[in-house]
């Protein structure tokens, strides 16, 4: 893979795609060849939330990346939640391969520690 020099790790850069294509156009007698050139950015809009702000709601539809981000952890509590947040597991679809070893792993000792507490 290639990086760009002054771009932070979790920096992902969006050049703008370049199509050209012909438009080929009959008007009563007459042929026309248009020649289009689109130049734009490749970015769909979306709405995403971390599994923190999902706690609590049901969803129709939930797309789950549960790669490890670049930034920290992820630990089976944030799995749970992302993977619960729908009807059923038909309405949830994973964004991509994952590491199956997220899910042998244990609960973080300090969280346990705090559901301890927290049952007290």
């Amino acid at each position: 893979t290639s990086k760009l020099s002054n771009l932070k790790q979790s920096m992902i850069p969006i050049e703008p795609a370049t199509r050209s294509f012909h438009l080929k156009i009959k008007e009563n007698a007459h042929h026309m060849t248009w020649s289009i050139q689109c130049c734009q950015f490749p970015i769909t809009p979306a709405y995403a939330f971390t599994d923190y702000r999902s706690q609590g709601q049901t969803l129709p539809c939930v797309i789950i990346d549960i790669t490890t981000p670049l930034s920290g952890t992820l630990n089976l509590f944030n799995l749970y939640i992302a993977q619960s947040r729908s009807h059923s597991r038909l309405q949830i679809c994973l964004l991509h391969d994952f590491d199956n070893n997220v899910f042998q792993k244990t609960h973080c000792h300090e969280l346990l520690m705090e559901d301890d507490w927290l049952e007290e």
